[in-house]
């Protein structure tokens, strides 16, 4: 092969390389509106770092927890769960649903529930806990589990991320 033959091999590779690649813009095929939270929330938790996540295959629903930046950094560096004031974590549940671009997987689906856990700025005040359901979400009544859901969320330990 010629070096004029090899230079026109080359130029001609990376002419078809980006149709042959991944694509640099999401398609409305490709990003996931049915997952998107719906309501008015006090905060938008998907602007916010993830502490941790987990799927409960028997409900078929996938949870992330997410927290503002002062409850991250203490999650990420303390085994303790006296997160300090003003931070905030959030808890998002989504119903399940086949992945139609990867076979075998699962994606979120439309969102159950919000949970938000607050730490106030004064020590003598306890956490508080909102819980947002439906479609669009809105705020639930407090029930007497609201101590126990705020006990669970804050015992979260962070996952190990790079």
């Amino acid at each position: 092969m010629t070096p004029r033959m090899k230079a026109l091999v080359i130029i001609a590779a990376a002419a078809l390389l980006p149709l042959a690649g991944c694509t640099s813009k999401p398609t409305a095929s490709t990003v996931n509106t049915e997952a998107l939270l719906t309501g008015k929330l006090p905060y938008n938790p998907l602007a916010w770092k993830v502490v941790t996540s987990w799927v409960n295959e028997r409900n078929g629903t996938m949870s992330t927890l997410y927290g503002n930046d002062v409850a991250v950094q203490y999650a990420r560096s303390n085994s303790a769960h006296a997160y300090p004031a003003g931070s905030v974590l959030a808890l998002v549940t989504w119903a399940q649903r086949d992945d139609p671009h990867w076979f075998g997987a699962k994606i979120p689906s439309a969102p159950q529930s919000v949970e938000f856990v607050l730490v106030p700025s004064s020590p003598a005040a306890s956490s508080s806990y909102q819980r947002y359901q439906g479609s669009p979400l809105a705020l639930s009544p407090a029930t007497g589990a609201d101590a126990a859901r705020i006990d669970y969320l804050i015992t979260q330990r962070a996952a190990v991320m790079p």
